[in-house]
């Protein structure tokens, strides 16, 4: 069998047992859920930051779901794209991944048939190899669901995003009359503002990273909980207002085909909040992240 070996586990998060679960526990506790949640969760949108950053709104939405839903059987968690491998999905359709509390096993057979039904969906278990922005979601779904099979898909900000999250939504459908859970996860952050990363359209200063945030990030958001994942791959090319555009249009994409009409904002935040916060720093630099269930 087939082991995916941790990447950023020592950089992004720790990659001692001990350590890692004090963490998780430390993001899980971070912020409080503000509004009723409602009665079943298919779909969620986290970001992918290192933990001290965005792990708190990571640990949102997995807290939400398992308060919703004691067992889920499936993640289907789709990644964003940071180290360009093709133009397809990539699927990793079997084996396991490593994480620092165990190894999580590959649903194979979901993953195969979203393979099926969607052509733009193959397997390519080579193209997960470096990528973070699965990775460092597994080790929640580890802590929170011990018993859970995951199905990671790497997914480029194309307009086929769509048709591949139709295609999971199909199969969760289908999963769901034979008693099966599945949750869909997209992983995206959002604005990367400030001239580290090219992108300062309105200059720097405490004005601008406001503006990245009540902005251009909302543009983003306000997409995602209306549904709209076809905007939501055009302000991301227009706005450059999330890496992770496909990733997340999927995971609204099968939300949407599962009935869901409107997606519940969890949490907002800024790397520059972060920094503010912890370290008293403030920075021309910042990156947002929102957590969003369905």
């Amino acid at each position: 069998m087939q082991i995916r070996k941790p990447a950023v586990a020592g950089q992004f998060y720790s990659g001692k047992q001990e350590r890692c679960i004090k963490e998780l526990r430390d993001c899980l506790k971070g912020r409080d859920v503000l509004t009723e949640l409602p009665r079943e969760i298919v779909a969620g949108i986290v970001p992918h930051a290192g933990w001290m950053f965005s792990g708190s709104v990571a640990g949102m939405v997995f807290d939400a779901i398992k308060d919703i839903h004691e067992n889920v059987d499936t993640f289907v968690i789709f990644g964003a794209v940071h180290y360009p491998y093709g133009k397809n999905a990539a699927v990793y359709a079997e084996g396991a991944w490593e994480t620092p509390l165990g190894q999580v096993e590959i649903d194979t057979q979901t993953a195969k048939a979203i393979i099926e039904k969607c052509s733009h969906a193959q397997a390519n278990e080579s193209a997960h190899h470096f990528e973070h922005s699965i990775e460092v979601q597994v080790p929640f779904v580890r802590h929170l669901f011990p018993n859970a099979k995951i199905v990671p898909i790497m997914m480029p900000p194309a307009e086929f995003a769509i048709s591949v999250g139709e295609a999971a939504g199909a199969v969760i459908a289908a999963g769901k009359d034979g008693g099966k859970k599945i949750v869909c996860i997209g992983s995206t952050d959002l604005t990367h503002y400030g001239p580290r990363y090219g992108f300062d359209p309105v200059g720097t200063g405490v004005q601008a990273i406001k503006w990245a945030k009540e902005v251009n990030d909302k543009a983003f958001i306000d997409y995602a909980v209306n549904l709209n994942p076809q905007k939501m791959l055009i302000t991301a090319i227009q706005n450059q207002n999330a890496c992770g555009a496909g990733a997340a249009a999927a995971a609204v994409s099968a939300a949407k085909s599962l009935g869901k009409e409107k997606g519940i904002l969890l949490a907002h935040a800024h790397s520059s909040d972060v920094m503010e916060e912890r370290f008293g720093q403030q920075s021309d630099e910042s990156v947002g992240y929102a957590g969003i269930i369905f």
